[in-house]
């Protein structure tokens, strides 16, 4: 069964507007450390959604012609 396509999002989620603004004077060196291992680990993680998504992409353009 084919799944509904997903409903389009805007590019930043609450989350993210809320972690860019956050006040980051109360943290600590090991605190601020550990934000950014953090972060890093969610923009590899991102990275690799978008290479998936990309792929998928690719394949549909390869087999239907370019479809963007």
């Amino acid at each position: 069964m084919f799944e509904d396509a997903a409903e389009p999002r805007a590019f930043s989620g609450r989350a993210l507007i809320e972690a860019t603004h956050e006040d980051l004077e109360i943290y600590g060196v090991a605190e601020l450390e550990e934000r950014i291992a953090a972060l890093q680990a969610e923009i590899e993680r991102t990275k690799t959604q978008l290479a998936k998504k990309k792929a998928g992409r690719d394949a549909a353009n390869a087999l239907f012609g370019r479809l963007d």
